[in-house]
C-alpha cells in the first residue's frame, strides 16, 4: 500500500487532519479562559479600528463609536446569545439556517455565507498582518533597518504564518492568554495617560467642542453618526468565533446527560457579554483620546498614526521605550489573530462541505487548504497594497453578512417558536441589513473579494460533487425488525439473483420474473429490491433501513431513507454478493437523466449502478467477486 502513495500525497497526509483538531480537548476550560482565544479575534481590532474611526468620521468619531457600541451591546450580542443556544456544537449561525432551508435552497445558500466567511477569515489575516508590518516599520528603534518594506514585511508574516500551520499548529488557549492579557494591560494604560493628558491640557477639550459646533447641532450629529457606523462595523468581530469555540468550553455536570449542554450555553454567553463589555469600554475610551490628542496630519492615510493610533498615543505620552514594548506585543496579538482565522477556516470549511459531498478529498487535510489560503492572503495583499484602511471595507463585508445571516436565523427560529421576542430580532435585521447594505454600496471591494471567494467555493463544490458521485454514499444499514436480519443472512448465504424494481406490488413483480425467466437461463429463486428516496435528495451520505420479507419463494428487500437510487442499489450488491444483477434501462433523455441524478438521486439508474460498480472493482486491491451484471432494455 505505501509503495503507491507518491511524494505528495505523503506529504499532505503527513499533515493534521483537520477534524482531529480539538478531539480530546472538548469541555476542558473555563470560559474565562476560553474568552482570550477568540480575543485575539475580538480583541486586536483595537490596533488600527480607532486610527480607522479617525479617517472615516474625524471629530465625529467618539459619537460614531458610540452607535457602534449601541450595535453590539444591543444587536449583536443578544443575537449571539441566541445563536449559542441553538448551536452548542461549534457550528454557528450557518448551522441554523442549514437546518431552516433544507435541500438544494439551503446548501447553496451554506456555500454563499461560506463565501463571506471566508472574506471575514482572509481579510482578518492579511489585514492583521498589514497592520503588524506599520506597527513595525513605523517603530523608531526598527525603521531604520526595515526602511519602508510594509508590503514585503507583511507577505513574510504571512509566509509565516503558513509555514507554522504546515508544520502542525494547534489552538493554544495559554499562548493566546499569554499574548491577549499584556495586550489589554498595555492598552489599558495607554488609555488611562491619555485620559490623564486630556485631563491636564488645557485645550484639547474645548478645540474638540469647537469642531463639532462648526459641523451642526446634535440632531445633525446624530444622523451622521448613523451614516459614518458603517464605516467603523469592523469593530464587531469576534462574535462568530466566539461560538465558533464553545466546544471548547466546560458545562455544568449535568450537561454530561443532556441533549443540551445548558451549562455550557450559560458559560458561552458570559463569555460574549464580558468581551463585549470589555472591547466597548476600550473602544469608546480610544476613540475619544485619539480624537483629542492625534492631529489631523498624523491620522491621515500614510501618516505616522495610520493603522496605529493608540501605538502613536503610546509613543508620544510614554516614551519610545514603552511604546516599543506595546508595539511588540500588538504585533504578537495580531499575528495571533491571523493564526486564529486560518485555525476557523481549517475547521469551518472541513466541518460543512465534505459532509455534503462539495468537498474533494484532500479537504480533510490540513496542509493543502493551508496552501491554498496562503495563496488567497498573497493576492488579496497584492490588490490592496497591504494598505489598513484599504482592507477595512471588505473586512466589514464578511463581518457584517454573517451578523446579518445570524439575525435572520435568529429572527426565523423565534418565529417558529411563536415567542413574541422574535419582534425584536426582526428589528436587529433591520439594523445589520441596513448596515450590511450601505458598507457594501459605500464599498464594494468586499463584495468583490466575497463574490470570488463564493465562485470558487461553487467551482470546487461543483466539481467535487460530479467526481463523488460514483462514490457509495450509504452510511450502513439497520433492520427494521429481527426477522429481516435473519432472512437478509439467508441472501447473503444463498448469491441470489438480484433485479431492482420501481415497484413493490405483485403484478409488477410478476411480470419482471416472467420477463427474465423467458430471455435468461434463470432456475433460482429471485430476490426483488425497492429503493425509496430520502425526502432531502442534497443530502451526500445517510443509512439506510432495511426490510427483508418473503413471499411465495420469492423475496424482497425494501430500502428506505437513501440519498440516490443507483448508489444503493451498488451498496446492496457489494453487501450481498449476488451471483447475478439484473438492471432495467429507460432509454430516455440521458441529459434529463444525468440532472435528475445529480439532483434528485434517480435517473438512468441501469448504467449509473454499473459505472459505480466498475469504479470500486478498478479501485480495490487484489481480485474482487463479481456478479453478472445484465442491462435490460424495455
Amino acid at each position: 500500500m505505501a509503495a503507491d502513495v507518491t511524494p505528495w500525497q505523503a506529504w499532505v497526509r503527513g499533515g493534521q487532519a483537520v477534524d482531529t483538531h480539538d478531539k480530546g480537548r472538548v469541555g476542558a476550560h473555563p470560559w474565562y479562559l476560553v474568552m482570550w482565544l477568540t480575543g485575539v479575534d475580538y480583541f486586536s481590532t483595537l490596533g488600527y479600528q480607532p486610527g480607522i474611526a479617525l479617517l472615516a468620521a474625524g471629530a465625529l468619531s467618539p459619537i460614531a463609536t458610540a452607535v457602534l457600541v449601541g450595535v453590539t451591546l444591543l444587536c449583536a450580542l443578544p443575537t449571539y446569545y441566541q445563536v449559542a443556544a441553538r448551536s452548542y456544537a461549534g457550528q454557528g449561525s450557518i448551522a441554523m439556517l442549514e437546518n431552516i432551508l433544507p435541500g438544494w435552497w439551503g446548501k447553496l445558500f451554506v456555500l454563499i455565507l461560506l463565501g463571506f466567511a471566508a472574506t471575514d477569515f482572509v481579510i482578518t489575516m492579511t489585514l492583521s498582518a498589514s497592520d503588524a508590518a506599520v506597527h513595525a516599520v513605523q517603530n523608531p528603534y526598527l525603521h531604520s533597518l526595515l526602511g519602508d518594506s510594509h508590503l514585503t514585511l507583511t507577505l513574510i508574516l504571512l509566509a509565516l504564518l503558513a509555514a507554522v500551520f504546515l508544520k502542525g499548529f494547534k489552538e493554544a488557549i495559554e499562548l493566546a492568554t499569554a499574548v491577549c492579557v499584556p495586550y489589554l494591560a498595555l492598552n489599558a494604560i495607554v488609555l488611562v495617560r491619555a485620559l490623564a493628558e486630556v485631563a491636564t491640557h488645557p485645550v484639547a477639550f474645548p478645540h474638540w467642542r469647537a469642531m463639532l459646533e462648526r459641523q451642526g447641532d446634535w440632531t445633525h450629529f446624530a444622523v451622521a453618526a448613523i451614516l459614518l457606523f458603517p464605516r467603523l462595523a469592523l469593530g464587531l468581530s469576534g462574535f462568530e468565533t466566539g461560538v465558533a469555540v464553545m466546544p471548547l468550553i466546560e458545562g455544568s455536570p449535568e450537561d454530561q446527560d443532556s441533549d443540551r449542554p445548558m451549562g455550557r450555553v450559560r458559560n458561552t454567553r458570559k463569555m460574549l457579554a464580558t468581551a463585549a463589555l470589555i472591547m466597548s469600554v476600550m473602544l469608546m475610551l480610544s476613540s475619544f483620546v485619539t480624537t483629542l490628542l492625534i492631529p489631523h496630519e498624523a491620522y491621515r492615510e500614510g501618516g505616522p498614526a495610520s493603522g496605529r493610533a493608540i501605538a502613536y498615543l503610546a509613543h508620544d505620552l510614554l516614551g519610545n521605550v514603552f511604546g516599543s514594548i506595546y508595539d511588540f506585543c500588538t504585533i504578537a496579538v495580531l499575528w495571533f489573530a491571523g493564526a486564529s482565522a486560518m485555525a476557523g477556516l481549517l475547521h469551518l470549511v472541513p466541518r460543512y462541505l465534505p459532509r455534503v459531498g462539495l468537498a474533494p478529498e484532500w479537504v480533510a487535510y490540513a496542509r493543502p487548504l493551508v496552501l491554498v489560503l496562503f495563496a488567497s492572503d498573497v493576492i488579496i495583499t497584492l490588490i490592496f497594497h497591504a494598505s489598513v484602511d484599504a482592507q477595512g471595507g471588505a473586512y466589514a463585508t464578511g463581518v457584517l453578512v454573517l451578523m446579518f445571516s445570524a439575525s435572520i436565523a435568529v429572527a426565523i427560529s423565534l418565529t417558529h417558536e411563536r415567542r413574541p421576542l422574535a419582534i425584536f430580532f426582526w428589528g436587529v435585521v433591520v439594523v445589520f441589513g441596513y448596515t450590511t447594505v450601505a458598507n457594501i454600496i459605500e464599498r464594494t471591494d468586499g463584495i468583490i473579494i466575497a463574490a470570488g471567494f463564493i465562485f470558487f467555493i461553487l467551482t470546487v463544490s461543483g466539481i467535487s460533487r460530479y467526481v463523488r458521485a460514483k462514490e457509495l454514499r450509504v452510511g450502513g444499514y439497520r433492520f427494521v425488525d429481527p426477522q429481516s436480519c435473519t432472512l437478509w443472512n439467508e441472501l447473503v448465504a444463498a448469491r441470489v439473483n438480484l433485479i431492482p424494481t420501481h415497484s413493490t406490488d405483485r403484478p409488477t413483480r410478476l411480470r419482471l420474473a416472467q420477463k427474465i425467466r423467458q430471455h435468461y437461463c434463470v432456475t433460482d429463486n429471485l430476490t426483488f429490491v425497492h429503493v425509496t428516496l430520502l425526502d432531502n435528495r442534497s443530502e451526500f451520505l445517510s443509512p439506510l433501513e432495511l426490510l427483508v420479507r418473503r413471499e411465495n419463494g420469492e423475496y424482497m428487500i425494501e430500502a428506505s431513507q437513501a440519498v440516490a437510487i443507483a448508489n444503493a442499489l451498488a451498496y446492496l450488491i457489494q453487501e450481498l454478493h449476488p451471483s447475478a444483477v439484473f438492471l432495467g434501462l429507460s432509454r430516455q433523455n440521458m441529459m434529463r437523466q444525468a440532472f435528475r441524478y445529480f439532483l434528485v438521486g434517480e435517473g438512468e439508474i441501469g448504467l449509473m449502478v454499473y459505472t459505480i460498480l466498475q469504479h470500486l472493482w478498478e479501485a480495490a486491491k487484489g481480485a474482487v467477486e463479481r456478479p453478472c451484471i445484465f442491462l435490460m432494455s424495455d
